[in-house]
């Protein structure tokens, strides 16, 4: 059997520090730094919605519906996978994530889940076309923080 096409050293590292910037701008709650990252008509799965096609939808509906809810999101990185393909034009980032949700009374809980996003590379970088992001099972779907929003 053939083994998975894994990404090799430098593209895997690239691939952690995006994962650890985007981490930073939904801690942040900052939408404008995060959009460059997708391409326009990334289609996106999330807690909200099934398919959400296009940045702007996935913002309105999913982002907004869960970053100003939660706080502390980080991807574990020591446990992310970074597969390629051969020809370098095409990236699938395989990794758990971990945060915090907050309960009506404001009480807090570990809110885990996993993602899986794609990547495609054109002459002006890597760009997210497509990601799955989605809470481990029995973590309750809703949080209650109520933090603002940095930049739209």
């Amino acid at each position: 059997m053939a083994l998975l096409p894994t990404a090799d050293s430098e593209t895997k590292q690239f691939f952690l520090a995006w994962l650890d910037t985007f981490a930073g701008y939904v801690r942040e709650v900052d939408y404008a730094s995060a959009r460059p990252l997708f391409h326009p008509d990334v289609l996106a799965f999330g807690t909200h919605s099934d398919v959400i096609p296009g940045l702007d939808q996935w913002v309105s509906t999913q982002w907004d519906n869960v970053w100003p809810k939660t706080t502390d999101f980080r991807f574990v990185l020591e446990q992310t996978s970074v597969l390629a393909s051969r020809d370098g034009t095409i990236a699938t980032v395989i990794a758990p994530w971990t945060s915090t949700g907050y309960h009506p009374d404001g009480s807090a809980f570990p809110r885990p889940g996993r993602a899986t996003m794609i990547f495609a590379k054109n002459a002006d970088g890597w760009l997210c076309v497509h990601s799955h992001m989605s809470l481990n099972r029995g973590v309750p779907q809703v949080s209650h923080a109520n933090r603002p929003v940095k930049a739209w």
